[in-house]
């Protein structure tokens, strides 16, 4: 008797741990993604410039002064409205951004800025999305602040906006060195 009730339990346990499970998830941000390497430096890499492929560059580009390293592609529809809110960044507030490309084609990325502007001191281009992964990029777009030490402060998934800019990642980015 008491086997039989046990194993006939067993499925209402595994129900009332997936329930309890889903009821977490109803109280979690999704647009909240946790970066392992917050408080950690910006991880080794070695990519080419996006206009210049034989200028290549490494993580000592994240070093000397606050910034933003903003991850795009031509594939990703709201990386097209941000990037008009990154260009009025940069010229209004003078903020030093290094674009990635991501998982992308180097044409179609290049005409992307020719006709679209360029707001980034620095593109990287990472074809097959290694930096990407090691910086746990879900997708594009996605941004994250690195302060004058390379050591990244902040993420931001998603648009880059001005109520964005103006109530979460301008008050981190002005406390930072």
């Amino acid at each position: 008797m008491n086997r039989r009730v046990l194993i006939l339990s067993i499925p209402l346990i595994i129900f009332l741990l997936g329930c309890v499970f889903l009821f977490k998830g109803l109280f979690s941000d999704p647009r909240k993604l946790e970066s392992v390497l917050l408080d950690q430096p910006v991880p080794e890499f070695a990519l080419t410039s996006l206009q210049n492929p034989a200028q290549e560059y490494s993580r000592t580009i994240f070093t000397g002064k606050p910034m933003l390293l903003n991850v795009w592609a031509t594939w990703c529809p709201t990386c097209r409205a941000e990037h008009e809110f990154l260009n009025e960044l940069q010229a209004q507030d003078d903020i030093y951004i290094v674009g990635m490309n991501y998982k992308d084609e180097r044409s179609k990325a290049l005409r992307w800025l020719k006709n679209l502007g360029n707001p980034y001191a620095i593109d990287l281009y990472d074809p097959d999305g290694m930096l990407g992964l090691d910086l746990g990029v879900y997708g594009a777009p996605e941004t994250f602040l690195i302060d004058s030490k390379g050591i990244i402060r902040y993420r931001h998934v998603g648009d880059l906006n001005d109520r964005v800019w103006q109530q979460t990642v301008k008050p981190i980015f002005e406390q930072m060195e």
